[in-house]
């Protein structure tokens, strides 16, 4: 039976250390969270990749803004990818748009081949679609096996009718994986209301850029 699964975003290598201490199964690792995420530097994966023993994402997203990138930021995007596959990471996070709005299958399309055969996520892009079913359907067929997405509103709360509705549409040939201001005091109203899946949180509990171990603790907890 499938169970619930906690992976925690990480913006630096203590971040990655204590996810791993406090009982996540995954990671994000990314940078400059004031910009939602970006790839993060070479050296600081290959230092999380030496001590961590769970699963490793990385973030491919060449800049902060929107999600509709030059032909010459995909060519950077599939460089990175080359190259943090060589470190052994075990899947991909990212997500191409058209200006309007819709999924970019062409250059998905094109990542996902190249991180094969290792996992992708269509990440928070996904929060700003025109039409969710639609695009449900085109990153289906890109080949991505997870959608990471607060259910388009600024936070799961807000967004847990549509992450409901997602999920269901989705009928397991994908999984919906909610993040967005997701915490320890409203993962239990996500719970109640969705299949078991993966949980994303930064467990970031104050001003700064780590994870907070407690939090990892508690969201474990309620797993």
């Amino acid at each position: 039976m499938k169970k619930n699964q906690l992976e925690i975003a990480c913006f630096n290598y203590e971040s990655a250390l204590l996810a791993q201490e406090n009982g996540a199964d995954r990671i994000e690792l990314c940078e400059n969270m004031q910009l939602g995420g970006t790839t993060p530097n070479y050296i600081l994966a290959v230092k999380v990749r030496e001590k961590l023993s769970i699963k490793m994402h990385v973030i491919i997203r060449p800049r902060g803004g929107n999600f509709v990138y030059t032909d010459e930021e995909v060519v950077e995007m599939k460089q990175e990818i080359k190259q943090f596959k060589k470190l052994g990471v075990d899947g991909f996070v990212f997500g191409i748009l058209n200006e309007d709005r819709s999924v970019n299958k062409k250059q998905n399309q094109e990542l996902v081949n190249l991180a094969s055969p290792l996992s992708c996520t269509f990440h928070r892009a996904f929060d700003v679609v025109a039409n969710l079913k639609q695009s449900l359907e085109d990153v289906i067929d890109c080949g991505f096996k997870t959608i990471l997405t607060s259910g388009q509103g600024p936070t799961v709360e807000e967004g847990i009718f549509d992450l409901e509705k997602i999920q269901k549409w989705a009928n397991g040939r994908i999984e919906i994986m909610p993040g967005g201001g997701l915490r320890s005091s409203n993962i239990k109203l996500l719970q109640d209301q969705l299949e078991p899946t993966f949980y994303h949180s930064s467990a970031i509990t104050n001003n700064t850029e780590t994870a907070y171990p407690e939090e990892i603790k508690e969201l474990r907890n309620f797993l």
